[in-house]
């Protein structure tokens, strides 16, 4: 990648366009969030806040613990700098950055590396140890660790580095990991990547105050040096739109599970028996606001008003069965646990056309085939060589035209390998469908996929 910030760059306006604004929430509620442990890396004074300030003053606020590793002084920043060495740079803006992090509530709370500028891609094990003895320090579960960490394809040298580093570690570590693009905004435009993928983390008043202020600190970037050739502003009026926004914007990978040995279907009987066996209604579907809520979405994203032959894969209790079954002639709803059969079956009894079986899929995946496939809430139950062969099933069952609608939980799962976004995004990637539809907000992702062929609606 090469680019200078001198560029003109992409406007934020045509960012603004794009539909940035649209990318789902960060999949962490505020409970969730002050529970967890940040470690933020930063390649050079500034990139913490342009990246990241507004999330880090708000983990501040709700009593999260986070550390900040800063790599280099950002030395290099003026290198035909007439008034100013390298040394003397480095020296304000490290001050910049205590004043910066002090703006932010994180006084106190960094560490310099001292890695020379534009040299990381050459300290990778030395970043690796810093992190690790950072995430030690914010000693808990791997799994709640966050590591934030510049875009691994930032285009920028060090930023790349500095992100590959993080997430390698991250991966070993079983850590989850935010990444935040800084130059991405500036090079690429709305066409690069598939940034529709990434999560927004809204920003309230306070958190975007701090920001604001964190970043009048980095005067040596946002300020000329001196009026001579050489000592020019660094970062542009233009360039620091990207970073006004309301919002910030990361590439999200959620944490894999930390209970040794993740379930798969062969424990999804043992597993829903003991989940339906504790109580009548175990997931609150008759009485949660945010499930009848949910349940009256799906039903209006199908795009067609009635379908002849529907199956419903994981149907628990048989509550969106019952509201299934208004749409379709026949419909089969099948779950893994016997005891939930039972109740869906005793629920259901009397209702045209409904057929309630125990089935453990993929496996035992049923004949004939059909114009609606639902799967809703139970694809991160599955290992994800069985979700693959969901969706061989699903390509081989759904009829031409025909809708597979799915939705799932945002939030990470507990003991299964995948989460919501993942299993929409398996699906996408393995049938390679049409997405006709798609709703999503922070704490779940509906969607509905048509079958080639067929006229289908939507």
């Amino acid at each position: 990648m090469t680019f200078s910030h001198a560029d003109q760059g992409t406007a934020e306006e045509a960012w603004a366009r794009s539909g940035l604004a649209a990318v789902p929430e960060l999949p962490l509620d505020a409970a969730e969030l002050a529970g967890m442990r940040f470690v933020v890396v930063a390649a050079h004074p500034d990139d913490e806040t342009l990246g990241a300030g507004g999330l880090m003053a708000s983990l501040v606020a709700l009593g999260a613990e986070v550390e900040v590793l800063l790599c280099t002084a950002g030395e290099g920043s003026h290198p035909d700098s007439p008034t100013t060495t390298p040394g003397q740079l480095a020296a304000v803006r490290l001050a910049e950055f205590s004043a910066a992090l002090a703006a932010l509530g994180l006084a106190d709370r960094w560490t310099f590396l001292g890695l020379p500028d534009r040299g990381l891609g050459g300290h990778a094990e030395a970043i690796a140890t810093a992190v690790r003895d950072a995430a030690q320090r914010l000693a808990g579960a791997p799994d709640r660790l966050v590591l934030v960490a510049p875009y691994r394809v930032d285009g920028h040298g060090d930023h790349d580095a500095l992100g590959a580093a993080a997430a390698e570690v991250a991966r070993r570590g079983g850590h989850a990991l935010l990444e935040y693009p800084i130059w991405f905004w500036h090079w690429a435009t709305p066409r690069d990547r598939d940034w529709r993928q990434w999560v927004r983390f809204h920003l309230d008043d306070p958190a975007r105050t701090a920001k604001k202020r964190a970043m009048e600190e980095h005067a040596t970037q946002v300020q000329p040096l001196s009026p001579l050739p050489g000592d020019e502003t660094l970062l542009s009026g233009t360039f620091l739109e990207h970073f006004s926004r309301g919002y910030e914007v990361f590439a999200w990978t959620p944490a894999p599970t930390s209970s040794g040995r993740a379930h798969s279907s062969s424990d999804a009987e043992l597993v829903f028996d003991g989940v339906h066996d504790g109580t009548e209604d175990p997931w609150n579907y008759g009485t949660s606001w945010y499930e009848r809520r949910k349940r009256a979405l799906t039903l209006a994203a199908l795009p067609a008003e009635s379908y002849e032959r529907g199956l419903e894969v994981g149907c628990s209790i048989g509550t969106l069965t019952a509201e299934l079954a208004t749409r379709c002639r026949t419909l089969l709803a099948v779950d893994a646990s016997g005891t939930a059969v039972r109740r869906a079956s005793q629920r259901l009894e009397g209702t045209p056309g409904v057929q309630v079986e125990q089935r453990v899929l993929p496996g035992s995946w049923p004949g004939g085939t059909y114009d609606l496939v639902v799967v809703s809430e139970v694809g991160y139950y599955l290992a994800p060589e069985e979700l693959a062969q969901l969706w061989d099933r699903v390509e081989a069952t759904l009829e031409p035209g025909g809708t597979l609608l799915l939705c799932h939980w945002r939030h990470p799962i507990t003991g299964w390998e995948l989460d919501g976004d993942t299993v929409h995004t398996l699906a996408r990637e393995r049938l390679g469908w049409r997405t006709a539809g798609l709703y999503q907000e922070r704490d779940f992702v509906l969607e509905f996929l048509v079958a080639p062929g067929g006229g289908a609606a939507g």
